[in-house]
């Protein structure tokens, strides 16, 4: 039978996933000191937080089919901060690209919409992020109820898929093993989620009670 931990336990296992969650970041900041972005800077930091925001985003779709494998029920309390963590990490990639890339020009990002559609796909993907950082809290899953919480956040495999077409449309041809790979990621764990909406969704059978056998009728009066 598989304990839980207790909670200074658990605020362990989180202290340590908030480190593991900043180790790319921290590479970033250390690229900045010493000024070791490589030879493509843009490139550098725009693949680096796009990598990691789709790594976070699959890691947090991964806990619920992690839980119903191992009967972790803890592991779901770890999925908020992988969740706002991906939204951080998105929230970087956009700011590199309409600021490293088009220095907040609104006629220039437009432009680039344009001529690489790609981009816009990826935008749409950040948008839809925004309202599930948003109500990644519990005053929002009050505010919104329950099924309409979970309705709104099911949309993270929406996110996915848009990040998937995204990763390839940006990519060289020679050059999409690893958008493959992402997207075989995301392909299974879509499917585990389905095959899970189908078997919830089969009712249960009612067991009827059976009636007491009569070995004596009753004599008339």
């Amino acid at each position: 039978m598989n304990r839980s931990p207790d909670n200074q336990q658990l605020f362990q296992i989180k202290a340590a996933l908030f480190l593991i969650c900043l180790l790319p970041f921290s590479r970033l900041l250390w690229a900045a000191w010493t000024g070791n972005f490589g030879d493509e800077p843009v490139e550098f930091v725009q693949r680096w937080t796009g990598s990691w925001t789709f790594n976070l985003l699959l890691a947090t779709l991964c806990i619920s089919p992690l839980r119903g494998l191992t009967q972790l029920h803890w592991l779901l309390r770890l999925r908020r901060m992988l969740g706002l963590f991906t939204f951080f990490y998105a929230s970087l990639h956009f700011l590199s690209f309409i600021g490293f890339d088009h220095g907040f020009s609104l006629d220039e990002i437009a432009k680039d919409v344009l001529k690489r559609p790609f981009v816009l796909v990826g935008f749409a993907a950040f948008l839809l992020l925004v309202p599930l950082a948003a109500t990644s809290n519990q005053w929002a899953i009050r505010r919104l109820g329950g099924r309409k919480w979970q309705e709104l956040h099911r949309n993270i495999y929406l996110i996915g898929i848009l990040a998937s077409i995204h990763y390839f449309w940006l990519s060289k041809f020679s050059a999409l093993l690893w958008p493959l790979a992402y997207s075989i990621a995301l392909a299974l764990l879509l499917a585990w989620r389905i095959q899970e909406r189908r078997r919830k969704a089969i009712p249960i059978p009612k067991v009827e009670t059976a009636k007491p056998l009569k070995f004596f009728k009753k004599k008339p009066d």
